[in-house]
């Protein structure tokens, strides 16, 4: 079967996963994550992307990276390159040292953005190789908890912002995020279109009018995002998301969430999905999904909305 092709353009949004060849270790010791380190600063710079979060594993990276006007393939044929001239050289070693075929997800940056920085700085805690993301030295969550020497390789104020204007404010609000219990689930990450693109249905259409590339369509599982669910339960019940999200016990407010969850149901997303964009327990959803007979006609209002703004 043919490879698909990448899809690539400026202002795009990439998840980027290199992996050893073989599932060989890239790095060895301490020295060779810093070239890396110093290899990524050095095309950052000179092919203008940004870098809104990464991690070094011992056998792969991951790496959130948003294009210029350089694609993402020639950045990272170089970074690649560079590197493995330089593990060759130090190791005496010949011949590739990543899989020929990186894999990139073109990621929604306005729904995603803040559960992949999350899911990239759990990596080593899912790996068991730390703990907490506070005890691995080789990611970029150090920048976004403070302000330290070496924080220029990372663009953290876009996603800080998303927490607040403030930035002290916002550190203390992504602390709590990290700490807040609720996993980011492998499968929500990797759950894309097309083998290649994580957004709803909006999402792929406006990839599609600014590519050349065909996304099968017929993959496309969810038709609305989350925020404009939420934006039909406040043009439905005059509850805004910050209101669904409080710890309020309001019977209006309590009702706008429980219809928020079923809808969102309805639409593809699972309980863990709804729990983390309400910044609520998930087993406090599944009780409201359990709820779905109670709900029908507010449920279908709130669809016909949908379809019909």
């Amino acid at each position: 079967m043919a490879r698909k092709a990448r899809i690539e353009f400026e202002g795009a949004v990439y998840h980027v996963i290199t992996r050893g060849n073989q599932r060989q270790k890239i790095f060895k010791d301490s020295q060779d994550y810093t070239k890396y380190l110093e290899i990524l600063g050095r095309y950052k710079k000179s092919h203008s992307f940004r870098l809104y979060a990464y991690v070094l594993m011992s056998n792969h990276i991951h790496l959130l990276v948003e294009t210029g006007a350089v694609p993402l393939s020639k950045i990272l044929q170089g970074i690649n390159q560079s590197y493995t001239a330089y593990f060759n050289k130090t190791y005496k070693t010949v011949g590739h040292l990543f899989q020929g075929r990186y894999k990139s997800i073109l990621c929604d940056r306005d729904q995603y953005l803040w559960s992949l920085v999350k899911y990239i700085h759990l990596n080593p805690v899912r790996a068991k190789m730390a703990k907490t993301p506070d005890a691995y030295t080789w990611s970029s969550h150090p920048c976004y908890v403070h302000k330290t020497k070496g924080n220029e390789l990372v663009d953290d104020d876009q996603v800080l912002r998303l927490f607040s204007e403030d930035k002290t404010k916002a550190r203390e609000i992504y602390r709590a995020y990290m700490d807040d219990g609720l996993a980011v689930d492998k499968d929500d990450i990797y759950a894309t279109a097309d083998q290649r693109v994580l957004g709803d249905e909006g999402f792929l259409d406006r990839i599609m009018q600014r590519s050349e590339v065909e996304i099968d369509s017929r993959k496309r599982e969810r038709q609305y995002g989350l925020p404009e669910i939420a934006i039909g339960i406040e043009k439905g019940y005059g509850i805004t998301i910050g209101q669904l999200r409080e710890k309020s016990k309001d019977r209006g407010i309590l009702t706008g969430r429980k219809v928020f969850s079923l809808v969102a149901s309805a639409y593809g997303y699972k309980g863990r999905e709804i729990a983390r964009y309400l910044r609520k327990d998930p087993a406090v959803i599944t009780r409201y999904l359990k709820e779905k007979n109670s709900f029908i006609e507010e449920v279908e209002g709130v669809v016909k909305r949908l379809i019909t703004r």
